[in-house]
């Protein structure tokens, strides 16, 4: 019986985190990637994204030509679909903690 109820939190966990290309949608990329920037939805293209797990990378170009490479990830709750703010950080730069800023 124990043996059951450890299998069954185990399959349960893993059913709840997912995976990023079923959690993390297109629009939600692009939205929480426009506000992290401080653009307008249609002023970057998002391009080579790759889920890794339950969070995504992917790289930004802007309409002015800057460059960033941003994630984020998601998880299945009870509550639904969650997925947090994208973190970016302009290519060529050491990437830093966006608290402290």
């Amino acid at each position: 019986m124990r043996t059951f109820s450890t299998l069954a939190i185990a399959l349960i966990a893993l059913t709840l985190s997912g995976c990023a290309s079923v959690i993390v949608s297109d629009d939600a990329i692009v939205e929480r990637t426009a506000f992290a920037l401080g653009l307008n939805k249609g002023d970057f293209t998002i391009s080579n994204r790759v889920d890794d797990g339950a969070s995504a990378r992917y790289a930004v170009r802007t309409r002015t030509g800057q460059q960033f490479n941003c994630f984020l990830g998601g998880t299945i709750g009870f509550g639904g679909r969650e997925v947090t703010d994208a973190v970016c950080t302009k290519k060529g730069e050491l990437s830093r903690n966006p608290l402290l800023r």
